[in-house]
Parts: structure tokens; C-alpha cells; sequence
């Protein structure tokens, strides 16, 4: 592609190539430059800033989340689920062949991951909890944030592990993995589904997994990608014990949380310009995060229960059918 392009340069009259255009690409530690004095006084022209500040090279949220959970070995992976949801798994070899699906990343390192990406996740959710404190405040229950998510999560936890055939689809936006063109929240049940709280609850938990778990599926079948275990972050997992059960059986691998579960892009990025400054000659990333980052963090590790399990296939075999309903929904609507 590069050299299309070029060829197109060339037939307009340019001299110059695209390779000469693009920035190089740099791997995590790699110095990147630093302010220069020019550069201090033009952010600063008091003159407080001073020049030779390390830049080092900037990431999105993929490659920080990877660092910020201390996934970037081959078999390791993260889930960051907040307004969206990604998981990552940092492969032990390349893909077969391309997946519409899934995009191709890489470690700060430079090591292959593969993404599944949902556009959605807990929007929907946090809209049935903020009615649901509504509710509680007209009847005179006024509860903070905090302690309104505590007892709505933990009521998820004593649902049936089917929802009672509630089905929620959260899809604020389209879908690739689904292929869905656009969204309309919806909550779907038969007369005879069981309509409480905690089934309302676990549902629209399960539905913030659901398309990552289509898009899991992938990776774990036709590919065969192995994890030891992955590592939530993001708020989803504020809430301790709950969005993780729920996502272990969901994904069917362990799910870590560590202490720092609700920070996420901001924290693996200060961790980058640590390993830039203070790496030893010759230290990976892995070993700096492993050794020096993370040796004494405290993390909790929740395996798959069968009962959660089979629950939620029975719930996601339920959300394959209602996509249709979704798909309708967003034609009409």
C-alpha cells in the first residue's frame, strides 16, 4: 500500500515518498525526544517549565491498558470495560488470516495482540441504574453513587443464572461484531419470563459482555488462542466481586481485578514514562512491569463457576435471537 501510494506522488510530480512523510515507529523505552527551550517557552513563557522533559512515545488506550494490568507477555490478556469494552490477548503466534472481527495491535513492546472492540457497554446499564435510584429517592431512600451501584450490582448475584429469560440488548451504537448498523437500547421477555430485580440486574450485566463474548468466541475456537487468565479494569469492575464472576464464566477463562482496577489509560501511560526514564540496560517491559511495577500488587482471581456458565449460554443463545428484534428496532426506529 505504501508503494501505491508512492506511485501516486510520483504521477502527480512529487519527489518525496510516504516513508519519508510518516513518523517512526518507536517501541516502549525508546527515547522520543525532549522539550526543547524553544518548545518550554512556547507551553510556558513564564519560564517555570524547563526544557529536557523525556518524551516518550504516546500510546491509546490499548497499549496503556495492556501496561496498566501488566498484560503484555504471550498467553496474558485485559478487558477494559467502561462507556466501551475491549479485550486484548497478547497472542503466542500470528492469526491465520484476517478476521473483520477482530483488529491486529500490538504491546508497547511490539508483541502481536489481537482486539475485540464492542462500541457499547455500560451506558445502557448505568441509565437502569440511575431510574432505579429514581425510584429509590421517591420513596424517600436517597443513596449516594457508590452505594446505589453496591446494591444494585450485588442484587445481579441472586438472580436466576439465566436472567429468567430477560433478555437486554445495550447497543447504544452500531456493532462490527455483529454487524449492526446502529442502536436502540432494548429490554426484551416472553409473558412467562421472570421479571425482578436481581433477573433485571444480572441481565443488563450480561449484556455488557454479551457481543465481546461473540467476538471471544474467534479467538478461542477457529484460532485456538490460549490465556491463562485476563484482567478487568474499568469501572465495570468498581463494584468488587460482581462484573467479575459474572465475566469469568461469561468468557470462561479467569478474571483478575487488581487494587488499581478502576484506573486504566492514564496509569499504564505514567507507567510507559517510568520505564523510559528508570529501565535498566537491556530490561523488557515485561520483566520492568513484573518485577518493579507489579511484585507486590495485590490482585483477586475469580475462575468460571459452572452454574454462571451455563446460564449465561442459555442467555446468549437467547441474545442471538433477539438481535433480529434489534436489527428490526433500528430500521424502524
Amino acid at each position: 500500500m505504501l508503494d501505491r501510494f508512492d506511485s501516486l506522488l510520483r504521477a502527480h510530480g512529487h519527489s518525496f515518498t510516504l516513508r519519508q512523510v510518516l513518523p517512526k515507529v518507536l517501541p516502549a523505552g525508546a527515547a522520543a525526544g525532549s522539550l526543547t527551550p524553544d518548545g518550554a517557552r512556547l507551553l510556558d513563557p513564564t519560564g517555570t517549565m524547563r526544557p529536557g522533559i523525556p518524551f516518550c512515545p504516546p500510546e491509546g488506550d490499548a497499549g496503556t491498558g495492556m501496561v496498566a494490568t501488566n498484560s503484555v507477555a504471550p498467553r496474558t490478556g485485559n478487558v477494559s470495560a467502561g462507556t466501551s469494552v475491549f479485550a486484548m490477548a497478547v497472542l503466542e503466534r500470528p492469526l491465520s488470516r484476517v478476521y473483520p472481527e477482530i483488529d491486529m495491535v500490538a504491546t508497547p513492546a511490539g508483541a502481536p495482540t489481537a482486539m475485540v472492540h464492542c462500541n457499547t457497554c455500560t451506558p445502557d446499564l448505568d441509565a437502569w441504574v440511575h431510574v432505579l435510584g429514581e425510584a429509590a429517592a421517591a420513596a424517600g431512600a436517597e443513596l449516594d453513587t457508590t452505594a446505589l451501584y453496591t446494591l444494585l450490582y450485588r442484587k445481579a448475584l441472586e438472580a436466576e443464572p439465566d436472567c429468567g429469560g430477560l433478555i437486554a440488548c445495550n447497543y447504544y451504537s452500531g456493532e462490527p461484531v455483529t454487524g449492526m448498523p446502529g442502536g436502540r437500547p432494548l429490554l426484551v421477555r416472553r409473558p412467562d419470563s421472570r421479571l425482578t430485580l436481581a433477573n433485571l440486574m444480572r441481565a443488563h450485566l450480561y449484556a455488557a459482555m454479551a457481543t465481546l463474548k461473540l467476538g471471544m468466541d474467534i479467538l478461542t475456537g477457529p484460532e485456538q488462542v490460549a490465556l491463562d487468565r485476563l484482567t478487568g479494569h474499568g469501572g465495570l469492575f468498581k463494584v468488587e466481586g460482581v462484573a467479575q464472576r459474572l465475566m469469568a464464566s461469561a468468557l470462561d477463562v479467569p478474571v483478575a481485578v487488581m487494587d488499581t482496577a478502576g484506573e486504566g489509560g492514564p496509569w499504564g501511560m505514567a507507567l510507559l514514562a517510568a520505564y523510559a526514564v528508570n529501565k535498566a540496560p537491556g530490561e523488557s517491559l515485561t520483566d520492568y512491569l513484573s518485577q518493579r511495577v507489579f511484585s507486590n500488587v495485590r490482585d483477586h482471581c475469580i475462575t468460571p463457576d459452572p452454574n454462571d456458565r451455563a446460564g449465561f449460554a442459555a442467555f446468549l443463545e437467547q441474545y442471538r435471537a433477539a438481535l433480529e428484534a434489534e436489527r428490526a428496532a433500528v430500521n424502524a426506529l
